[in-house]
């Protein structure tokens, strides 16, 4: 399901991380990460947005499979898509907020539009 970014993981840690955040996005409409994490995690922020939007109990059931929390998951089905109803992707939109003090790496904000 996600991208083609490998992000130096084996595939189940990376789908976890990617999990968490997406979650964590939705959940708080805004988060600050790295720009090739941001990437991946818009990608299936946008996929699950798009479930919302079709709204039906099929769509439900693959949002919670991927989602890890079952609030997150009400939340996108019952606020974030009728919001989004009438726009045809691009929901997300990403900051550069410049290099990471540690290790120089590319930091983003990463919102909902």
């Amino acid at each position: 399901m996600a991208g083609h970014r490998k992000l130096n993981r084996p595939t189940d840690q990376r789908m976890a991380m990617l999990r968490g955040l997406v979650t964590s996005f939705l959940e708080h409409e805004k988060i600050e990460t790295t720009d090739t994490r941001a990437k991946e995690t818009r990608s299936l922020a946008e996929k699950m947005i798009t479930l919302g939007k079709r709204g039906d109990l099929h769509a439900r059931r693959q949002a919670l499979a991927f989602i890890t929390k079952e609030e997150v998951v009400t939340k996108l089905f019952a606020e974030l898509a009728p919001k989004y109803a009438e726009r045809n992707g691009g929901y997300t939109r990403m900051y550069k907020m410049g290099p990471r003090r540690g290790d120089a790496a590319e930091m983003v904000i990463l919102e909902l539009v």
